[in-house]
């Protein structure tokens, strides 16, 4: 295992390999139960998802270690499954077999742009001041979620956000976050797990004793529930493949793919998880475990996989092989009976977690070079954009667009390649077809 994983070549161990992938896991773990919750609305059943969404992201995140040997975890991703439920589902009345269908299908796109190595190409005409920002605002966007799903930032109609109540929940939230940083600047082991698992604790009482307006921090379901695979193979592949649902495929694909390259790129960046080349390692084998993600989410019953942000925890607690990402799916299968025991773990037990690795997704802020203007003006607008959009792929949408602009107009058009024209035209498309 540690020769085939190089924990030795990684400066890494075994023990920190199953920390950092248990950290990773709990970071994701609300997955299993959101995802069901959005695709229920779409009419499919709850527990099918529910079971749909363990397989696809034990499969993925298994896949992601073993074959592409990257610590990062893969899943039906968030945006993509509101995409599926309210814009193809509910917005455009597509039933939800036929949905599923064009997951299949934008899964096999997928696959072939990653068979025909296009992907790499795409991920290597990205300029370097644009993923170095791409990191900087995916760490932004993950530490506004920890706010958020600790409700110390809440909506404001005077100032569209603004701080929460001091209660009894975000003390809790404020404590864990104060015990999680002195354990990671003391570098204890497993500090961030530990956190977790402290605020936890912590947060037991909130739901016995206190009666707020918030839902209930730790809501009891139980502890066993047999997993439904009625959702498998229920994919409509005849109708899906209409001229109308093109699209929709279009949509899919653009928009995955976009979420996963910058995901990936941004968590390459800030933890050096490059090849002698400066590039994101074994990119190729990540984009294709990606693809196969895709691919299986539809066939299991599921909207899309993607590269999880939420990934940056276990790599911030040290995990640096694919071995965090084995741990972190193999945490995913007992839920297959388990799922109920995820309500033990608050988001506010988690968010702590998700602000910290802000610290550590933005330090490649310092690389860009900000007294070069027309590379400064494009990273700043994908940086701020990702967390103010609430959307990756938007932040990087603009950045493209913008930097291309930049350039041209500035007379530096040999820094704009081919690929990264061809990219713009994709990006254009998605946003009229939005």
């Amino acid at each position: 295992m540690g020769d085939y994983f190089q924990l030795k070549a990684k400066q890494t161990t075994l023990s920190t390999e199953v920390i950092a992938g248990t950290s990773s896991f709990l970071a994701t773990a609300y997955i299993i139960v959101v995802n069901p919750s959005i695709l229920s609305q779409a009419g499919m059943p709850f527990s099918g998802v529910l079971t749909a969404t363990v397989l696809a992201s034990f499969f993925s995140s298994l896949m992601m270690g073993l074959y592409a040997k990257n610590p990062i975890l893969v899943a039906p991703g968030m945006g993509l499954n509101a995409f599926f439920t309210y814009a193809v589902v509910i917005g455009m009345k597509v039933p939800w077999q036929t949905a599923l269908g064009a997951v299949f299908w934008s899964g096999i796109v997928f696959l072939l742009l990653s068979i025909f190595n296009i992907r790499t190409h795409i991920v290597k005409a990205i300029p370097k001041q644009l993923r170095y920002a791409i990191s900087a605002g995916i760490g932004l966007f993950i530490t506004l979620i920890g706010f958020v799903n600790a409700k110390f930032l809440v909506a404001n109609p005077a100032t569209i956000i603004g701080i929460g109540k001091l209660d009894v929940v975000t003390v809790t939230f404020l404590a864990g976050l104060l015990l999680m940083s002195v354990l990671i600047i003391k570098k204890v082991k497993g500090g961030i797990l530990l956190g977790i698992l402290f605020t936890t604790v912590a947060a037991y009482p909130i739901s016995r004793w206190w009666s707020l307006d918030h839902a209930a921090v730790i809501n009891w379901q139980g502890v066993f529930a047999a997993p439904d695979f009625s959702l498998i193979g229920k994919l409509d592949l005849v109708h899906s493949l209409q001229w109308s649902f093109v699209p929709v495929i279009f949509a899919f694909v653009f928009t995955d793919m976009f979420d996963s390259l910058s995901t990936f790129i941004g968590l390459a960046e800030a933890a050096n998880l490059l090849d002698e080349n400066g590039e994101p390692q074994n990119v190729k084998k990540a984009l294709l475990t990606d693809a196969v993600s895709t691919t299986i989410a539809g066939l299991l019953g599921s909207s899309p996989g993607t590269a999880y942000i939420e990934s940056a925890v276990g790599i911030e607690a040290g995990g640096r092989t694919g071995l965090t990402a084995v741990v972190g799916a193999l945490w995913f299968l007992p839920f297959l009976f388990l799922a109920p025991l995820l309500s033990v773990v608050p988001a506010i037990a988690t968010a702590p977690a998700l602000v910290l690795v802000g610290v550590f997704m933005i330090r490649p802020i310092t690389k860009i070079n900000w007294l070069q203007l027309d590379d400064a003006i494009p990273a700043f607008l994908a940086m701020v954009l990702i967390p103010f959009t609430y959307s990756i792929t938007q932040g990087i949408i603009w950045g493209f667009l913008s930097y291309t602009a930049l350039k041209l107009l500035s007379g530096k058009a040999k820094e704009v390649s081919i690929a990264l024209c061809i990219i713009d035209v994709f990006a254009i498309a998605a946003l009229v077809l939005a």
